[in-house]
């Protein structure tokens, strides 16, 4: 079973989308898919074979006042709100409704991966817990703290994906895959640290301890995990790593276009590897 990951990564994550749509434009289909955070958004659309869509939402949509704002904040008390790309644009009345006929009758499995506001601990779904017009495991994996509230479903509450298993290269390996490509945000080489807005958590969620506890320890998981899959001989023929050299400066939030461009036209050229990694 082949396999992809996208770790997401905020608007960094359009160089995943140009990642994706060579892979469309190749008729590259893998059997299973593990999103996290902006990646379940991108694979729900890969998964849907929907082919330019994830660009719209990064060079469109998002620059529009009813996705990420400060009058959103305002209003509701959130800067993103995750119901305007997952509901009002996605659903079948929406501008740019999923095709939910292909994405639930494609061969490619998709899963995605949230965190427990409680427990701090990852939690992961499948795309048939997803019904028509109801997208929420979209808004579950990408609820990042500070920026939104915590996601609320049947009575749980859910952070970021990235938070919990920011590279889950473990789960795809358990449930089966034989070959994975990881496609993240940031270069290779990059090594993550605590952020302000980490150590803001401490305040914002006090409510969620184990969520606070979580975020400390991201940065020395996603290091860890990263140095282990580099490093780990057994995972060498396994394991394609695909990072932008450069992220030109876009970071989770950015609402640079013309950088925004460059990263999504990295993605897209650095696909062909997938082709030579999947035919060794």
């Amino acid at each position: 079973m082949i396999g992809i990951i996208d770790v997401g990564g905020g608007m960094k994550a359009i160089y995943s989308a140009g990642v994706l749509d060579y892979c469309l434009d190749k008729k590259i289909y893998f059997d299973y898919a593990l999103g996290v955070s902006a990646g379940s958004g991108n694979l729900t659309t890969y998964t849907a074979r929907q082919r330019g869509r994830n660009y719209t939402f990064y060079i469109d949509y998002v620059f529009r006042k009813e996705y990420m704002s400060i009058r959103n904040f305002l209003r509701k008390g959130e800067y993103c709100d995750l119901d305007y790309p997952y509901s009002v644009l996605s659903n079948e009345d929406g501008e740019n409704p999923l095709d939910y006929d292909t994405f639930i009758n494609s061969k490619t499995d998709l899963n995605v991966v949230a965190t427990d506001a409680e427990t701090g601990s990852p939690v992961y779904f499948n795309k048939k817990e997803m019904k028509r017009n109801d997208y929420w495991l979209c808004k579950a994996s990408s609820t990042i703290p500070i920026v939104s509230k915590p996601f609320v479903r049947d009575g749980k509450r859910y952070y970021d994906g990235g938070i919990a298993d920011p590279i889950p290269i473990r789960k795809a390996l358990e449930d089966g895959c034989e070959k994975v490509i990881i496609v993240l945000s940031r270069p290779k080489n990059f090594k993550k640290s605590l952020r302000k807005s980490d150590k803001m958590s401490k305040i914002v969620l006090k409510k969620y301890p184990e969520t606070v506890r979580a975020i400390y320890n991201r940065a020395n998981k996603y290091n860890g995990v990263l140095n282990h899959i580099l490093t780990d001989e057994k995972l060498k023929n396994k394991v394609l790593i695909l990072a932008p050299t450069d992220n030109f400066g876009v970071d989770t939030l950015s609402k640079k276009k013309e950088e925004l461009n460059r990263l999504y036209e990295m993605g897209y050229d650095v696909g062909e590897k997938i082709e030579r990694f999947l035919n060794n």
